[in-house]
């Protein structure tokens, strides 16, 4: 029997606060899982959890049960839109903000007892760079930079490339340009952060795409819907949809690289059924 392929751990970061991550994450979540993808999204943000609010999902448990050990990861998981798996954070809960390099390195491998049939693990990580975004980030496979056309946005999105390249040795980042008036907009949004980064680090950009400003966002959020099924036919929700089928075209992840890693036993036994060199 042919070992299941590696599930694609993909982290959305931007550093910046009100960026759009949370909706990025959602919408993307739900697209893929429309396309019959099996999904699940990590809300990452572990004192300020709100992706059960913007899916009007009411869990009755989440990830501080997880951390004080009354529940397994398994037993707080939801279902979402289009059967989407949901695993809530914490909001309100200083202590699991804190956690030590420990934890989080605990928490990431536990992820591999409800791995099951998925495919894609997209994971909704909070403001700032704390080292709880660190973490998530770096045991991903790809990491999508969300960020806006405003100075602060730009500032904190190079921010947090240069830590992960620095600290952890990441070269290859995608960048999504949210809220913006045009295609090219975007494209020149992606130049600009090319332009920063190539003067002073050495790594590679991906443009993944524009996320227009849409007034159906907006209104989806109040409903707490996700755009792509409360306004499928608006130009924002074909956008996501595109996006989600981009992330299918992406590389399948490697082997282990001897970091700390999302499912990371799924890639060993991949690489090796592949014949793949194992690190």
């Amino acid at each position: 029997m042919v070992n299941p392929s590696p599930i694609r751990a993909v982290a959305v970061t931007g550093g910046k606060g009100g960026v759009g991550k949370t909706n990025v994450s959602v919408n993307l979540g739900v697209a893929a899982a429309e396309m019959g993808k099996k999904v699940m999204l990590l809300d990452a943000d572990l004192g300020l959890a709100n992706i059960d609010v913007v899916l009007g999902l009411h869990p009755e448990y989440d990830l501080s049960h997880v951390m004080r050990g009354e529940r397994n990861l398994g037993e707080i998981l939801v279902e979402g839109p289009a059967g989407m798996k949901v695993i809530p954070g914490a909001s309100g809960v200083q202590s699991l903000a804190e956690l030590s390099t420990a934890e989080h390195t605990g928490l990431i491998r536990a992820f591999s007892e409800v791995a099951g049939d998925t495919e894609l693990m997209i994971i909704d990580t909070a403001a700032g760079i704390s080292d709880t975004v660190l973490s998530f980030s770096r045991a991903s496979h790809e990491i999508v930079v969300v960020v806006c056309d405003e100075p602060a946005s730009i500032t904190d999105a190079y921010a947090i490339i240069k830590l992960l390249h620095r600290d952890y040795g990441h070269q290859r980042f995608r960048i999504l340009a949210n809220m913006v008036r045009s295609a090219q907009e975007g494209r020149e949004l992606y130049n600009k952060m090319c332009r920063v980064t190539d003067r002073y680090l050495d790594v590679t950009l991906g443009f993944m795409g524009a996320v227009p400003f849409d007034d159906s966002l907006r209104k989806a959020v109040r409903s707490q819907r996700p755009v792509v099924q409360a306004f499928p036919r608006s130009r924002i929700a074909q956008v996501f949809r595109n996006l989600a089928k981009k992330i299918d075209t992406w590389p399948q992840p490697g082997g282990a690289n001897g970091q700390v890693q999302f499912f990371v036993e799924r890639l060993i036994k991949y690489s090796s059924d592949y014949g793949e060199i194992v690190l």
